[in-house]
């Protein structure tokens, strides 16, 4: 008696859509996220954030962060971003 597997010609096929279940989903986090939820102010804290951690950046300093965003491991200069003033 065989007990394993049967020919292939024996397996079914099948797909599965998940396009509603990830709109779903998507609507569940929004909802989630309340009605206080403010995603322009958020960006705007999260380029003060960016702004605030590169500022103030000695000659060193500096000189490492343009070498981090010349090798492309550091976004470059833009709103948000370090600038070499």
């Amino acid at each position: 008696m065989n007990h394993g597997p049967g020919p292939r010609s024996a397996l079914i096929g099948f797909s599965i859509d998940l396009t509603v279940e990830e709109a779903r989903r998507r609507a569940e986090v929004v909802a989630a996220l309340g009605p206080d939820w403010d995603p322009v102010a958020v960006l705007r804290e999260e380029e003060a954030a960016h702004a605030l951690l590169y500022s103030g950046l000695d000659e060193e300093q500096q000189r490492l962060y343009a070498m981090l965003v010349a090798a492309g491991v550091l976004p470059e200069e833009g709103p948000g971003r370090a600038s070499s003033a």
